[in-house]
């Protein structure tokens, strides 16, 4: 005789004409808008936009309105008017307006003439500076990153150019290059560092490199911090070279911290106004002359609408190289997390 399994109790049978219903879920509860963190937020924003969006706005806004002069149609003096692109057309084009009213090329002399030589100035310290500040902090980390005795002692050293004042830096380096200076003892020669055009320009590189290498050091030994040992112990195990463990380890994981980097000096870079001008002249002619150089002494003349059109343009310039570096930085992050989600699947 077999034991007979217990049935399972079924659900009593719904009344004739009576349908049952599904199980309703329970309410959702609504949570009501938290407000405390807009509130403590919200001031900073407030205050930033006021500092740093009212002098945007209102340098654009300038640079679009005419200087005020003598109206030839008229015969009287009028205040200038918003909507021209006189001054984008003066920086651009190097084209002056004569007293007639008519559209001639500027005279030799005139700031409008220094502008492409500025740009390309500005152009060249960036790509020179940063390219051997990159190369100088990345060496300096991989130093600074051993364990060694005194390390503590060296990055605290390392950081001492860093920490001193640009006017100060400029001024400590134009009693290096004076015509009695250290480097012209030491090379035993009569060089003119701060007169000459080309020694003039590789002064100001040798300052800056000088100032701004521990500044890349510091973020480059922040990303070696974070890559862990472990993997350079698989390597070693596994047979890699130290070649190989630079190539294939160390650049691709501290990558995100050196494009860190290198984007903020090249953000410094174009911007570069007090070094040259200390270390050599404040001249806009001057063979190291910058953008930034070029703004200030428009605005020492009271051209205050030409000067914001000019600071318009490096605005427009730094914020181009600003997306375009993000942008090709953050694209290959995301490829490389999909890789790895696609791998995973």
């Amino acid at each position: 005789m077999t034991a007979q399994r217990p049935e399972a109790p079924t659900a009593p049978a719904s009344p004739p004409g009576v349908e049952r219903k599904a199980a309703e879920p329970p309410a959702l509860v609504k949570k009501k808008f938290d407000w405390r963190p807009l509130w403590m937020v919200g001031p900073p924003l407030v205050i930033l936009a006021v500092i740093i969006g009212y002098p945007i706005v209102r340098a654009v806004y300038l640079s679009f309105v005419g200087d005020a002069g003598l109206n030839p149609a008229t015969g009287k003096f009028e205040a200038g008017t918003f909507g021209t692109l006189q001054h984008y057309i003066y920086w651009l084009t190097q084209t002056c307006t004569s007293n007639s009213g008519n559209s001639v090329p500027c005279a030799p002399g005139n700031i409008a003439t220094d502008f492409w030589p500025a740009m390309r100035n500005t152009a060249m310290f960036t790509v020179v500076t940063v390219s051997i500040e990159t190369a100088l902090g990345f060496w300096m980390a991989v130093v600074m990153g051993r364990n060694i005795w005194g390390r503590a002692l060296l990055r605290a050293a390392v950081l001492v150019p860093w920490a001193i004042p640009t006017a100060v830096t400029a001024k400590l380096w134009a009693f290096i290059f004076s015509p009695n200076g250290i480097v012209n003892s030491i090379l035993g020669r009569d060089i003119a560092w701060t007169t000459d055009p080309f020694y003039s320009k590789v002064a100001v590189i040798v300052a800056d490199v000088w100032k701004t290498t521990p500044f890349m050091a510091l973020l480059i030994l922040a990303g070696l911090q974070m890559i862990p040992r472990d993997v350079y112990e698989a390597a070693r195990v596994d047979g890699a070279s130290k070649w190989q463990q630079f190539t294939r380890i160390t650049l691709p994981l501290v990558r995100p911290a050196l494009m860190v980097a290198v984007l903020f000096r090249t953000l410094d870079a174009l911007r570069m106004y007090d070094l040259p001008v200390i270390l050599i002249s404040a001249n806009s002619s001057s063979p190291t002359a910058t953008i930034s150089q070029l703004v200030v002494n428009q605005m020492r003349t009271g051209a205050f609408n030409s000067a914001s059109a000019l600071s318009t343009l490096v605005f427009l310039l730094i914020f181009a190289v600003a997306f375009v570096m993000v942008k090709w930085l953050g694209a290959n992050v995301v490829e490389d997390r999909t890789g790895k989600k696609e791998e995973i699947r």
